[in-house]
């Protein structure tokens, strides 16, 4: 899915454009995935186990180009990648066409600057403009701002997921299953 850049302010007075992920973005994509990965516990892979290849990246950007009902939403500050967000459709069935999984991670000193908030906004809208009638996440227990984010934006909580994560140290997190009607 592509759409027209959208940009806005942040709360600390950076220039935020929103736009979708393009092939020339993989390699910092790469990059970005290695870090936040290290910056937070709340994602699901171990930093070790970013291993893209460049090529493999850049198939994964057209792919979500190339569709009518997902896309790869990057954010970008003064320039820079800040985080991404997506929506991303639960299957082909026909039973299933109505869903869309969204996932969102920004680097950490981008959090709490109201980033994570208009591209959450922007890819529900997205999602109502693709058909999809309800947006679904998980999210790890602990990662409370995310929680009371989402919850602001509709999302509901309906499960829990026990000993969702495995971590590194043998220690295990829980997650919520989070749902929102479109």
């Amino acid at each position: 899915m592509r759409i027209d850049p959208i940009r806005f302010l942040d709360k600390k007075g950076r220039e935020i454009e929103l736009r979708a992920a393009v092939s020339s973005d993989a390699d910092a994509l790469i990059e970005y995935l290695k870090v936040v990965n290290v910056e937070t516990p709340f994602l699901i892979r171990e930093p070790d186990e970013c291993e893209m290849s460049h090529e493999d990246e850049e198939k994964f950007i057209q792919g979500k180009l190339d569709s009518e009902r997902e896309i790869l939403l990057l954010a970008l500050a003064n320039g820079q990648l800040a985080g991404n967000c997506s929506i991303q459709s639960l299957g082909s069935f026909k039973r299933l066409r109505h869903r869309c999984d969204v996932a969102i991670a920004l680097y950490q000193e981008y959090c709490g600057c109201g980033i994570g908030r208009i591209m959450l906004e922007t890819v529900l809208e997205l999602a109502k403009k693709a058909h999809y009638e309800q947006a679904e996440l998980e999210v790890v227990e602990g990662n409370d701002n995310a929680i009371v984010l989402y919850e602001k934006l509709g999302f509901k909580r309906y499960g829990t997921f026990p000993s969702n994560m495995k971590y590194a140290d043998g220690s295990y997190r829980d997650a919520y299953w989070m749902m929102k009607k479109l």
